[in-house]
């Protein structure tokens, strides 16, 4: 490895980059995986939000080909957010009702759901909640 010069390491804006690659600060890794603190002084507005970001509906659509079991893997497996008791109830009221509202959300998360419940076979629309 080469060295570096020793008038160079005395100059106080030099960062010899090969010793912090190797080994990261201690302050660094007692922060990583935390999340910062809430500020409890800070309030959302719901109403703001909601005109900031209208929510959409994912809708699933009763269909003759897809089986019950592929319905309820598809819907845990596109939409993390859902429980798999959640998942199976989503799934009996497409089958009774013929459609059924799976999440409401932010129109691109929406559209991504919704992406990926049709390319795994299955029928699914959005909607302004």
């Amino acid at each position: 490895m080469r060295t570096v010069n020793a008038s160079l390491r005395e100059n106080p804006y030099f960062h010899d980059w090969r010793e912090s690659a190797s080994k990261p600060s201690p302050d660094i890794l007692s922060r990583m995986g935390t999340a910062p603190a809430a500020d409890p002084s800070i309030t959302i507005d719901e109403d703001a939000l909601r005109r900031l970001i209208p929510p959409y509906r994912v809708i699933l659509h009763n269909d003759d080909h897809n089986t019950m079991d592929h319905v309820v893997r598809t819907l845990l497996r596109c939409i993390p957010a859902l429980s798999p008791e959640e998942a199976e109830q989503i799934m009996w009221t497409a089958h009774t009702y013929g459609q059924a509202t799976v999440i409401e959300c932010p129109k691109e998360t929406a559209e991504h759901y919704r992406n990926c419940l049709e390319s795994a076979g299955l029928t699914a629309t959005i909607e302004p909640a």
